[in-house]
C-alpha cells in the first residue's frame, strides 16, 4: 500500500484545525449554555443553546472522519498493521495516560468546588481525592472527560490495525475498498454518500436509540460507538477512494442543504416553535438531527477539499499545535471561570476574557511544550522534531 495511492487535499488539514478550533469555542459557550457542565457562569441562559445546535450534530463525528482519513496515509506509511498500531498507541495512549493524572485533575476539582462545596485546595485533592478511584459529589475518579475522544480512537486505531493485519492474509483489502466506492461513490451517481450515512444515522437516532445520550464511559455507550466507529471507518476508506469524494464534492450543496434543514427543526423544537419535547417528537427530532449531522459533514469536506485545498506556511503549524492545544483547552476553560465567577463581570467581558486565556494558555502549552524534550511524547508530538507534515490526530 503506497502512500502515493491517496492524493493530497491539503483542505483535509484545513477542515480538521477548524473542527477543533469549533470544538474549543464550543467548550467555552458551554460555560454559557443552561445544560450541564463544570462550572457555569452566572449569566448562563437557554438561548445559548440554540446557536450551539448548529454544531452540536456533527462536530465530534467531523473528528473521527478526518482522524480515520488521516490514519489511512499513516497506515501506509508504516511498516505493517503492528507497526501503525504501535506507533499511534505511542502517540495517543501516552498523552492520554498523562492527560488523566496531570492535565484533567483541576476540571473535577473546580467542578466540586462550585457545585458541592468542596472546600480542600487543589493539591489536597489531588494527592488525597483523586486517585482513590472512588466517586465524591457525584464525580467518579480519577477521569478522562474531555480526553474520551482519544481513549475512543486509541481504541477504534487498535481494532483497525487488528482487522487489516487479518485482511491482508486473505488479501481482501482491495475488494472491500472496490465495494466501498461502488456504495459512496458510484451508487446513483454517488448520491449514496449522502443517502446511506443518512439512513444510518436516522436509523439510530429515531428508532435504536431514540435520542440516547452518550456516557463517554467506553462501556455501555452504545450511541457513541455505533456513531463514531462508521465515522471513522468511513473516513478510513474516504482517503483511498477518488469517487467517493468527487461525490462529495458534486453533492455538497444538497449536504449543506440537509444541515440547514435539519438545525431548523432542531432549533424549532429548542425554541418550543414545534411544539413541546415529548415522544411524539422523537422519531422527527432523530431524523432532523441524522440530516444535520451527515449533511454538514458532506457539505464541509466538499467545501474543504474544493475551496481549501492550497498550503501555507502556517498549516504545518497548525497541524502539529491541534492535538496539544486540544488536551489543555478544556482545564484552562474550567480554571478561568472558576477564577471570573466572584468577579461579577458582564457577559461580554466575561466571554471575552474566557477566549483570550484559552487561546494564550493553549499556546503557551504548545510553545514551551515542544522545547521541553521529555515533554513533547506526552503532549502527542514525536520526540524528535523533524522537518515534515506532522502527523493528524
Amino acid at each position: 500500500m503506497s502512500v502515493a495511492k491517496f492524493p493530497r487535499h491539503y483542505g483535509m488539514d484545513w477542515l480538521r484545525i477548524g473542527a477543533f478550533a469549533l470544538l474549543i469555542l464550543y467548550h467555552i459557550a458551554m460555560v454559557f449554555a443552561d445544560w450541564n457542565y463544570h462550572v457555569k457562569s452566572a449569566h448562563a441562559e437557554g438561548w445559548i443553546a440554540v446557536p450551539m445546535l448548529l454544531v452540536n450534530a456533527w462536530r465530534l463525528s467531523l473528528l473521527f472522519v478526518v482522524s480515520g482519513y488521516a490514519s489511512r496515509a499513516l497506515l501506509a506509511r508504516s511498516r505493517s498493521p503492528g507497526d501503525f498500531a504501535w506507533g499511534r498507541s505511542k502517540r495517543l495512549a501516552l498523552p492520554l495516560a498523562f492527560g488523566i493524572a496531570v492535565i484533567v485533575p483541576p476540571q473535577p476539582w473546580a467542578e466540586l468546588v462550585s457545585k458541592a462545596g468542596y472546600r480542600a485546595g487543589y493539591w489536597t485533592f489531588w494527592t488525597h481525592d483523586y486517585f482513590h478511584f472512588s466517586t465524591i459529589g457525584g464525580l467518579d475518579l480519577p477521569s478522562w472527560n474531555h480526553l474520551w475522544f482519544i481513549a475512543y480512537l486509541w481504541l477504534y486505531t487498535l481494532a483497525l490495525a487488528l482487522v487489516m493485519a487479518c485482511l491482508r492474509r486473505v488479501r481482501v483489502p482491495g475488494r472491500l475498498q472496490g465495494g466501498f466506492d461502488a456504495l459512496f461513490g458510484r451508487w446513483l451517481g454517488g448520491i449514496g454518500v449522502l443517502a446511506l450515512p443518512f439512513a444510518w444515522y436516522g436509523f439510530i437516532h429515531a428508532r435504536w436509540f431514540a435520542m440516547a445520550a452518550e456516557t463517554h464511559a467506553l462501556f455501555g455507550d452504545g450511541i457513541a460507538h455505533i456513531s463514531y466507529l462508521p465515522a471513522f471507518l468511513f473516513g478510513f476508506a474516504l482517503a483511498g477512494s477518488p469517487a467517493t469524494m468527487a461525490a462529495i464534492r458534486r453533492w455538497w450543496p444538497l449536504g449543506a442543504a440537509m444541515a440547514l434543514a435539519g438545525y431548523g427543526f432542531v432549533a424549532g423544537v429548542e425554541l418550543r416553535w414545534i411544539g413541546p419535547f415529548g415522544p411524539s417528537l422523537y422519531a422527527r427530532y432523530g431524523i432532523a438531527h441524522a440530516a444535520e449531522q451527515w449533511g454538514a459533514i458532506v457539505a464541509l469536506i466538499g467545501l474543504a477539499t474544493r475551496f481549501l485545498n492550497r498550503d501555507h506556511p502556517i498549516r504545518a503549524t497548525l497541524t502539529e499545535a491541534v492535538f496539544p492545544f486540544y488536551l489543555v483547552h478544556q482545564t484552562i476553560i474550567v480554571l478561568v471561570a472558576l477564577w471570573l465567577m466572584p468577579a461579577g463581570l458582564p457577559f461580554a467581558a466575561e466571554f471575552a476574557i474566557l477566549v483570550a486565556a484559552t487561546v494564550a494558555g493553549c499556546a503557551a502549552f504548545y510553545y514551551g511544550g515542544r522545547r521541553i524534550r521529555w515533554l513533547r511524547p506526552l503532549i502527542g508530538l514525536r520526540l524528535h522534531p523533524r522537518p515534515v507534515r506532522p502527523a493528524l490526530l
